[in-house]
């Protein structure tokens, strides 16, 4: 299994909060744009999980498959779980001190 390289053409990765081009997005794009990312991620996570299942299935059945993949796979499929629990917790707690904040 090769490693694969992070591409990070076209990052700017001193200040990521400040869009490259000039153009001004719309508050209602940016939102559909948001939601589409995070639409995208936990697509990606479930894509893990499934995967991670299907090998582990495949090796229960006694088909070919190296115990190594399939190790490779569940972990994958459960660093990125936690990763997304833990930044959903991250986006609540800091809803939740948004709505402690006086006005």
């Amino acid at each position: 299994m090769a490693i694969q390289q992070i591409n990070t053409a076209g990052l700017n990765l001193l200040s990521p909060s400040v869009p490259q081009n000039s153009t001004k997005i719309s508050p209602y794009n940016a939102q559909q744009n948001f939601a589409a990312m995070l639409k995208d991620s936990i697509n990606e996570v479930n894509a893990a999980q499934i995967e991670s299942d299907k090998m582990t299935t495949r090796m229960i059945n006694g088909e070919d498959v190296e115990l190594h993949d399939v190790m490779i796979a569940s972990q994958k499929a459960s660093v990125s779980l936690n990763l997304t629990m833990e930044m959903r917790n991250k986006a609540v707690e800091a809803y939740q001190e948004i709505m402690r904040m006086p006005v």
